[in-house]
């Protein structure tokens, strides 16, 4: 049976309800009225001390753990919020969740196909199969079913992070103040940077001048009786 995440607490990386929702707020920037629009979407009214209180560090005197029943209305408002509202009555909130329950619920919200998935997990640098991803949304008692660890739950967050943040993959884990170790591209190799630098020192001085080019990238001279000669290279 997989454990519920509120079962134990502990400061620091582990995915608790509190952490995942720090990280989808931080994501999608969403503000304290949002929020609270969110939870009413699944018929749950909250105050903004409440979402205070519950967006606060682990060490923080005020901060309240937030129940596995009170993050799966969240969710469910999230789902609403991106997939509309179904005809008849409302899901039932969890009272128990996992991580494979969030994933799934998270998968849903954001209308999330497997390879969307695969990849966004690439981009986070962490490397999964299909079968792989496929066990965590089998049933309890599948012979395939599989636990969602919260190593696999943190970098599908960091995923979500990269492919919906503002920022995209310079975004920071707002766990940390380090950033997110994504790999870059130069915009500009060397060459071209200093093509750009000659071509704009000769439009302000002229093509003539050695301060960029240096004598050996000046034009050939001319003699007067018009043939060319070229400086011998030593």
């Amino acid at each position: 049976m997989s454990p519920v995440l509120n079962a134990t607490y502990t400061s620091g990386h582990t995915v608790t309800n509190n952490y995942i929702l720090r990280r989808l707020r931080y994501t999608f920037d969403f503000s304290d009225s949002k929020m609270i629009a969110l939870f009413g979407l699944a018929d749950y009214a909250v105050t903004r001390e409440e979402i205070s209180e519950w967006l606060k560090k682990d060490d923080d005197p005020a901060f309240v753990r937030l129940t596995d029943n009170q993050f799966a209305l969240f969710l469910n408002g999230l789902i609403v919020e991106k997939r509309g509202k179904k005809d008849g009555p409302a899901p039932v909130a969890e009272h128990q969740l996992n991580n494979n329950i969030i994933f799934r619920k998270l998968k849903i919200a954001f209308n999330l196909i497997d390879e969307d998935i695969l990849n966004m997990m690439k981009s986070a640098n962490f490397i999964m199969g299909k079968p792989e991803l496929t066990a965590l949304f089998r049933k309890p008692g599948h012979r395939s079913y599989r636990e969602c660890q919260d190593q696999i739950l943190r970098n599908f967050l960091k995923g979500i992070q990269i492919k919906y943040h503002k920022d995209g993959g310079k975004a920071q884990d707002e766990e940390s103040s380090e950033p997110m170790k994504v790999t870059a591209t130069p915009d500009k190799t060397q060459m071209a940077i200093k093509r750009e630098a000659r071509e704009q020192h000769n439009q302000e001085h002229g093509p003539n001048s050695d301060i960029i080019n240096g004598p050996q990238d000046k034009p050939a001279k001319k003699k007067k009786d018009g043939f060319q000669w070229q400086p011998v290279k030593k």
